[in-house]
């Protein structure tokens, strides 16, 4: 059995930057143990798989421990497959997937994610938290993961989070996220509970982060960076109960796996 790979940086348009992420292409499902296992040996944020299903793709995540229910950047790095390497016609790809519709959108050279926006609700700070993180939040909220707001950029770039301590929180991942000093807001994202101790770019988060930094700015167009050590650049919209969320994508690698 073999299945055709790639490996893309997304929301980068430059090799070696952005998020990289695989995607695998597949004609019919294999046990989810295979793909699984193809996630965890890639070692990779996110591992993407989608199955063309008449005029819509089903469209799976896993990273290298479990299978997530949504990833904006693998789902840009599947557009970008499809339309770059796959010959997919038009500019919209629809795909189905465990958080419902998705859709990639070309633009020239930029692809934009339509993905639900999530709800977010304000928690007490905890000291618990503010310990794991090296520093004392302003404002903490929760949605799939929390939603952790300081002060300034600086704070951002400077955190060294305890990742032990992170496991024990009872959520995805943890959202930092601050004023930015080019750009409207800037943010960092740690999941070590599923194997992502920091990740570079993350979509998904991007569907709480940008309904919070709409109402707290007053403005529905937004310009992010995501201050990892690769580094991201996003171009955002709140638009009703959808979020649009833009970046570029560059081919790393293409090839197969043999199982």
């Amino acid at each position: 059995m073999t299945i055709p790979i790639y490996q893309v940086d997304a929301f980068t348009d430059k090799l070696f930057g952005g998020n990289p992420a695989a995607v695998c292409p597949l004609s019919e499902w294999p046990d989810t143990s295979v793909m699984q296992n193809i996630a965890t040996e890639n070692n990779l944020s996110e591992t993407a798989f989608f199955v063309k299903n008449d005029s819509f793709f089903h469209l799976r995540w896993f990273t290298p421990k479990v299978e997530v229910d949504l990833c904006g950047h693998a789902t840009l790095a599947s557009g970008h497959v499809l339309f770059n390497h796959l010959g997919h016609p038009g500019n919209e790809i629809l795909f189905r997937s465990q958080s419902g519709p998705l859709k990639v959108l070309r633009n020239k050279d930029l692809l934009t994610l339509d993905f639900p926006a999530s709800n977010y609700e304000p928690v007490s700070r905890t000291e618990s938290l503010a310990k794991a993180l090296g520093a004392k939040p302003s404002e903490v909220f929760k949605s799939r993961d929390y939603l952790v707001l300081f002060p300034d950029e600086k704070t951002i770039v400077e955190l060294q989070p305890e990742l032990e301590l992170l496991k024990k929180f009872d959520v995805l991942g943890i959202i930092v996220t601050a004023p930015g000093e080019r750009s409207d807001f800037v943010s960092r994202f740690f999941a070590p509970s599923v194997g992502i101790n920091e990740d570079p770019v993350t979509g998904s988060a991007h569907t709480t982060l940008v309904p919070f930094w709409a109402n707290k700015l007053r403005k529905n167009k937004l310009h992010a960076y995501q201050l990892s050590g690769r580094g991201g650049e996003l171009f955002c919209e709140l638009a009703g109960d959808r979020v649009h969320i833009s970046g570029k994508a560059v081919t790393y690698l293409e090839g197969e796996i043999s199982i």
